[in-house]
């Protein structure tokens, strides 16, 4: 366990990486802006393929493939977010930004001129997520490490609202680009060049820019994370038996290397071990959530999926303006009220879809902004939350730590709930007096929403103990 106050050295710290890396505020909220910028653009593409993934598949004749645009990425997407948090100890953030926005720009052009192949559209989206996710690790390391403490939960808080955006931009760009040609969506990314020039002259160095990088521990690590992500993806047993093997072996490994990137001290830390639970329970239904709403909205009332985008995009514009509000909510009454408020949200949201599943598109649309609204709330104090409970010099992994909680918590959930969206077990009968296709939806919510409020239970429980309020 870390021992001490680690938010009582931060500023002192964050005067020394000032010091070696001689950037004005200024320069640093620039950087900021246009790490999201292109952050925004990446997630969209992400969003994007992932609603209309099927459709890409039945146009290229590979039905069978047509998840794998989605699952292949997904997982990448789990093991990088993790990487490129944990470097951003290590190595330069320049260079690996630009390693990033390279990938970025190479899968982008690929997938636009090869996009009659179902496999080279699955590795170009591969591309696209792993070199992407660079903007959005590089921004919450540099606004963890680079800002005062009264600006990081409003610049936390500005992200989240960035996500939302681009989860909406996404939807919609898929559900009215896609009647043109989905292969258009390849080409959004290629924005990102012309904010690159810019985002180096603002953006720092980092810290221990030579620095040993421990490249089997990150193996190790890697491999555990995605055999997990692929079992539940595939629920085939053996890749348990190759996770619980690489965590074994990572486990004897940092005993006794000697410069481990995750020391035993940081895995002992019950703090952060009890402040990231909550993000693994809370935003265990995130990802499942739209899905539902994609096969609810044509069974129940017959509209497509654009119109389905619609019905979602008031939630969507409610979470961004959330998320843009939740920094200043936190320094109006403190991060665990918000957190409680977050969370309450979220659980009102899902109660509202239980109850009102066969009601009409208006009252889904309130519990999908509830829902979404919550979640962009809940974002901001829980991330400032839990890298409060990490020392200055261990952030950038706390940051790595918390993409990889909120990338395969609901990555586990989507795959776990997807084979239920038909399953005849919760069509039988619901709360609401509601049976076939009605029930099994209203069911679904109604485990969504015990989850979320075992997490707030959860929380409630542990607050005194994680917060360093």
């Amino acid at each position: 366990m870390t021992s001490g106050n680690p938010t009582a050295q931060r500023p002192d710290t964050q005067e020394q990486n000032l010091a070696k890396n001689p950037r004005s505020p200024r320069q640093i909220k620039a950087a900021l802006a246009f790490l999201l910028a292109i952050y925004v653009l990446s997630v969209l593409c992400l969003q994007a393929f992932g609603f209309i993934f099927t459709t890409i598949g039945e146009d290229l004749h590979a039905p069978a493939q047509a998840q794998l645009i989605t699952a292949i990425p997904s997982l990448v997407l789990g093991i990088v977010c993790f990487v490129y948090g944990s470097l951003a100890d290590y190595v330069s953030l320049r260079k690996m930004t630009v390693a990033g926005i390279a990938l970025l720009l190479a899968g982008s052009i690929l997938g636009f001129a090869l996009h009659s192949n179902i496999w080279l559209v699955i590795v170009a989206r591969t591309l696209q997520t792993a070199g992407g996710q660079v903007a959005g690790s590089v921004y919450l390391v540099v606004a963890a490490k680079y800002l005062p403490e009264r600006d990081k939960v409003v610049f936390f808080g500005i992200f989240t609202a960035g996500y939302q955006l681009s989860t909406a931009l996404g939807v919609l760009s898929a559900g009215f680009i896609s009647q043109i040609d989905w292969a258009y969506l390849f080409l959004l990314p290629l924005l990102a060049v012309f904010l690159l020039p810019a985002l180096l002259r603002d953006l720092p160095e980092g810290e221990n820019r030579h620095a040993h990088v421990d490249v089997p521990g990150f193996l190790l690590f890697g491999g555990a994370i995605g055999a997990v992500t692929l079992f539940f993806s595939y629920y085939r047993w053996w890749l348990l038996l190759v996770a619980a093997g690489l965590l074994v072996a990572f486990s004897v490994y940092i005993r006794h290397a000697a410069r481990p990137f995750l020391t035993p001290r940081f895995l002992h830390n019950r703090r952060w071990i009890a402040s990231i639970l909550v993000i693994v329970i809370i935003y265990f239904v995130n990802f499942s959530f739209t899905p539902v709403f994609n096969v609810l909205g044509p069974r129940l009332y017959g509209i497509s999926a654009a119109q389905v985008s619609l019905v979602l995009l008031p939630g969507y514009i409610l979470a961004v303006v959330s998320g843009v509000c939740s920094g200043r909510v936190v320094r109006a009454i403190g991060e665990q009220r918000t957190i409680i408020l977050g969370a309450s949200s979220v659980v009102a949201g899902l109660l509202l879809e239980v109850l009102c599943v066969k009601a009409g598109l208006v009252p889904l649309a309130i519990g999908s902004g509830l829902f979404y609204g919550g979640l962009a709330m809940l974002y901001s104090p829980i991330t400032s939350t839990v890298l409060g409970t990490l020392a200055p010099d261990e952030q950038g992994r706390g940051v790595g730590m918390n993409d990889l909680a909120m990338n395969v918590s609901p990555s586990t959930g989507t795959a776990i709930f997807g084979g239920l969206l038909a399953s005849p077990a919760l069509a039988g009968g619901s709360i609401i007096g509601a049976t076939g296709s009605a029930a099994i939806y209203s069911n679904l919510f109604l485990i969504y929403a015990l989850i979320c409020a075992a997490g707030l239970v959860y929380y409630l429980a542990v607050r005194k103990f994680i917060s360093t309020e």
